[in-house]
C-alpha cells in the first residue's frame, strides 16, 4: 500500500493506493498517530485508488477516530469504490467517519 500525504490549508489529506489489511495496516497507523502528536487535526482520507479494506485497516481508522474526537478532530472519507463504501456501510462506520464523493467537497467540510 501508498501512502501520499499532501496538506490542503489546516487539512491533511491522506491518499492511500493499494490494500489496508494486517499487513499494511501498521504504516497507516504509524504515520496518523505522528501526524496527530504532531498536532494535526483534521484529516481527510481519499479512498479513490484503495482497492480492498480488511477489518485491521478499519481498526486504524477507529483508532485514529477515537483519538481525534478527544482533541476536537476528525477525519472525514472521499471517493471510496462501491465495494469499499459497502464495507463500510456492513461494518456501521457511516455513522462514525462522513463519507463524501470528492476529495474538495471532504476538504470544504472542514470549514
Amino acid at each position: 500500500m501508498e501512502i501520499t500525504e499532501q496538506k490542503k490549508g489546516p487539512v491533511v489529506v491522506l491518499t492511500l493506493k493499494g490494500r489496508l489489511d494486517a499487513s499494511t495496516a501498521g504504516r497507516l497507523e504509524e504515520k496518523l498517530l505522528a501526524l496527530i502528536d504532531g498536532g494535526e487535526k483534521q484529516f481527510v482520507g481519499n479512498f479513490l485508488e484503495l482497492d480492498y479494506i480488511s477489518s485491521a485497516g478499519l481498526r486504524v481508522l477507529l483508532m485514529a477516530a477515537k483519538r481525534l474526537k478527544s482533541g476536537s478532530g476528525k477525519i472525514v472519507l472521499s471517493s471510496l469504490k462501491d465495494h469499499i463504501r459497502e464495507v463500510f456501510e456492513i461494518a456501521g462506520f457511516v455513522t462514525i467517519f462522513p463519507i463524501f464523493d470528492m476529495e474538495d467537497e471532504a476538504v470544504k467540510s472542514f470549514q
